[in-house]
């Protein structure tokens, strides 16, 4: 179980690269090309878009305006790109990138916890300690003083029966580097961004593999050290390159989860002295 922590939404404003960067070690061209890969400079143009969602969380009282403007302001105010899905719908789709990776976070977080989905009645968060989780606990932004309240409560994404199974069915088996946890048992800030994303991209008619290829993508600027290795992985151990992998598979807990990920990336680069000194702790955002 993910607790709460009171660095979640500082985590959350980070540039995915501004820990890391200065530390990779510049004769390492090979995991820098890899990084460049995987969190290219110029971002990511997903198909997904963010349409009334922000607004209807807005309406709710799941995100308070002034709360997040406040957040914002630690770190020189909102930006303008908040600002305006938080005041009409957005019908352009997403485009992350290092820069914005953080406000992607906080943006999709509130819709995976507060969108209604049948499934969410078992989900493994939805018990006793359904306040104690980071991914409830740890979201303030909203009216009530614990994002608990607001887990599976408004129909912020509309979803057929056949898109939640959609959802569900990629969310069962797309992992995260934080933890050993699917996107489904959303116990943390990045849990509920990326079900958030996948509901959002269900709604909109995405099919199963564009939904994983999303989920990748998200997934690696939200945790662009550990992407990087994984491509430098690809390349290095499996003669394959980033653009050529399959992303069901890297979103595997073979590849994805934090377990999956040190026994099969990290010390496989570790075994063939790839791995960059300093950059394996890495950072996420």
């Amino acid at each position: 179980m993910r607790a709460i922590s009171r660095g979640w939404l500082v985590l959350a404003l980070a540039s995915p690269l501004s820990a890391g960067a200065s530390a990779l070690p510049e004769h390492n061209q090979r995991f820098t090309d890899a990084m460049a890969t995987a969190v290219p400079a110029a971002g990511y143009q997903s198909k997904v878009v963010l349409a009334d969602a922000i607004v209807r969380l807005v309406r709710e009282g799941v995100i308070d305006p002034q709360k997040m403007d406040a957040l914002y302001a630690q770190r020189g105010g909102m930006p303008a790109e908040l600002k305006e899905v938080m005041a009409g719908p957005s019908h352009r789709p997403i485009v992350i990138n290092r820069e914005n990776a953080g406000m992607y976070v906080n943006l999709l977080w509130p819709i995976g916890l507060a969108n209604r989905l049948a499934a969410n009645n078992e989900s493994p968060i939805n018990g006793k300690s359904l306040y104690r989780y980071a991914s409830t606990g740890g979201w303030n932004l909203g009216s009530e003083a614990s994002g608990g309240a607001y887990f599976n409560k408004f129909p912020i994404v509309e979803l057929t029966a056949a898109q939640e199974r959609l959802v569900l069915a990629v969310a069962g088996h797309s992992f995260r580097p934080c933890c050993d946890n699917s996107t489904f048992y959303q116990d943390c800030n990045h849990g509920s961004a990326l079900l958030g994303l996948l509901a959002l991209g269900a709604s909109q008619g995405l099919s199963e593999d564009h939904l994983y290829r999303e989920a990748l993508a998200f997934n690696a600027f939200w945790f662009p050290h550990k992407y990087a290795h994984t491509a430098l992985y690809f390349k290095a151990v499996r003669s394959t390159e980033w653009r050529d992998v399959d992303p069901r598979q890297v979103m595997s807990a073979a590849l994805s989860s934090g377990s999956g990920w040190a026994a099969n990336v990290g010390q496989e680069l570790q075994r063939r002295g790839l791995v960059p000194e300093g950059g394996e702790a890495g950072c996420n955002v």
